[in-house]
């Protein structure tokens, strides 16, 4: 391994050892410092940050990525990171991204919280309040 590529894995580590501690407001800020999403059959594992389409997303499960699978198509592998009190509702594909107790959302023009942990269900249907 020439010098340059070991010393760009040194900063990438540092930047991940960095990331893990901050918040998502300080992680947004920061996008320009996440390597850009690559549909072409790379490795990806769980807790990861990614730039994909402007926004910032976060590897759920490990993956080897493909070209249909893009961030903003699949939750099952990638959460965007936000910082909007009602981030628009994504259908939960499993236990790994169902909504938390007081989690809240935004669904159909109006603000939801989750009334249960593991809420995999439509706000409107079961397990959520109407905020007001």
């Amino acid at each position: 391994m020439n010098k340059y590529m070991q010393e760009a894995k040194s900063i990438r580590a540092g930047i991940e050892a960095f990331s893990a501690n901050q918040t998502d407001e300080i992680l947004i800020d920061n996008i320009a410092a996440f390597p850009y999403w690559n549909g072409g059959g790379v490795s990806y594992s769980a807790g990861m940050l990614l730039q994909y389409d402007s926004s910032l997303y976060r590897v759920i499960q490990p993956h080897t990525s493909q070209a249909d699978w893009t961030p903003d198509r699949v939750p099952a592998l990638f959460a965007r990171v936000s910082v909007e009190e009602y981030p628009d509702w994504v259908q939960p594909t499993g236990a790994h991204d169902a909504y938390g107790k007081g989690d809240k959302v935004a669904h159909n023009g109006k603000h939801w919280q989750s009334d249960i942990d593991g809420n995999v269900w439509e706000p409107g249907v079961y397990g959520w309040s109407v905020e007001e």
